[in-house]
């Protein structure tokens, strides 16, 4: 958000803050991202990843656990950035191609950092994972960065209706080449059989080899994600509603999606790793309700002192995401010597000395998943407070 004096502040809060400084950047916005990527950064680096509490797994297979909220909120958040970011620019149409040129390099830029993580540290191109996170990130930022500069939100809420209902057509119709009707088991299903044709059992989750979470075909309704994003983006920066009318709507915009998503499991089940639309809609209605009460707190109401953590990693979240993904690695290749004249790596000499003979098995991986982002917090609060911010 643009700078507000302190003196504004105290001298009234009947001036929203937000209609107060201009629709420019929502600190709940950033808070919103930095309470995700702190999720991110909690789940993904368990001190062992065969002791960890339920609701910091994914489901399964169907279903859907808190950490499963995590990549959805983000990819939601992508939507409401890309508002924030182009609306202003895209009214001037002259200014498209140059638009169109920053959108297609920034994703080829985050593209590129989740190729160079895949491939890190023995750089082996004929098996690497092409698919993952920051590779559906860049298309979804693509996709829906083009799509918001050439389309009004009429067009965009039809967008998102037609490929969810194309998606659970796709996948639940269609026969599947070499294994009879549509299904929705992991190896089996079209988008798994779309993968192997296209990219091959080499480049695929090394955990399967048969099939990705972040595939080929479940981009799709992913990109469906990012556009509910842009619609709420879009709702929030009306001048000409009250904020609490734009929250309540949110509320019941979201709540009506929740209600929508979990209707539609009863025929396509919630689903991370396929992306069902069900798992849109629940998901994306969640991540509404989220942003609406952090926009109540935070820019409405200016209840901000509880932040500073989260903006300090929502601020630079594409780089303490890419970075916390190879300081593992990292630490895994310096070798430690222990007690039965064998070597470990430093990570696992670090927690196997610090965490395991204190805790029970599963306390200690959470304890070393805590620890984790508490040192990158304090790495982060380090870069806010010298204004360093990495933009991608």
């Amino acid at each position: 958000m643009q700078s507000t004096t302190q003196a504004a502040i105290n001298t009234t809060h009947t001036v929203p803050l937000v209609e107060a400084a201009g629709p420019g950047r929502l600190v709940s916005l950033d808070v919103f991202r930095g309470i995700t990527v702190m999720a991110m950064i909690l789940v993904n680096n368990p001190g062992s990843w065969g002791h960890i509490y339920g609701p910091l797994e994914h489901a399964k297979w169907h279903g859907c656990t808190p950490t499963d909220l995590i990549f959805p909120f983000f990819l939601f958040i992508v939507g409401v950035s890309i508002v924030y970011a182009l609306d202003s620019a895209k009214q001037d149409k002259s200014r498209h191609p140059q638009l169109l040129l920053r959108i297609v390099k920034r994703s080829a830029i985050l593209f590129g950092l989740g190729l160079f993580s895949a491939l890190f540290p023995s750089f082996v191109f004929e098996t690497v994972r092409i698919p993952g996170v920051l590779a559906r990130i860049a298309v979804v930022f693509l996709m829906c960065g083009t799509i918001f500069l050439k389309t009004n939100w009429r067009t965009q809420a039809w967008l998102l209706g037609g490929i969810l209902v194309l998606y659970n057509i796709l996948i639940q119709v269609v026969p599947v080449p070499g294994f009879g009707p549509a299904n929705l088991e992991p190896a089996t299903n079209l988008g798994a059989w779309l993968d192997r044709l296209i990219l091959g059992e080499n480049h695929l989750w090394k955990s399967s080899k048969t099939w990705d979470p972040e595939g080929l075909l479940s981009t799709l309704p992913a990109i469906g994600t990012g556009i509910a994003g842009m619609l709420a983006g879009q709702w929030l920066r009306l001048r000409n509603v009250e904020p609490a009318t734009k929250v309540a709507w949110l509320f019941v915009a979201g709540g009506a999606a929740i209600v929508l998503g979990m209707i539609w499991n009863g025929w396509f089940p919630i689903n991370k790793s396929l992306w069902t639309s069900s798992y849109v809609l629940y998901t994306a209605g969640i991540a509404v309700a989220m942003l609406a009460a952090l926009y109540w707190l935070c820019d409405v109401h200016g209840y901000r002192a509880w932040t500073k953590p989260f903006l300090v990693y929502g601020v630079n979240a594409i780089t303490v995401f890419f970075l916390s993904g190879l300081v593992p690695r990292l630490l895994q290749m310096i070798k430690v010597p222990v007690a039965n004249g064998e070597s470990v790596g430093l990570r696992t000499w670090l927690y196997n000395t610090f965490f395991v003979p204190y805790f029970s098995p599963i306390n200690a991986s959470l304890a070393g998943a805590i620890v984790c982002v508490l040192i990158w917090l304090g790495i982060l609060w380090v870069m806010y407070s010298r204004r360093i911010i990495i933009k991608v």
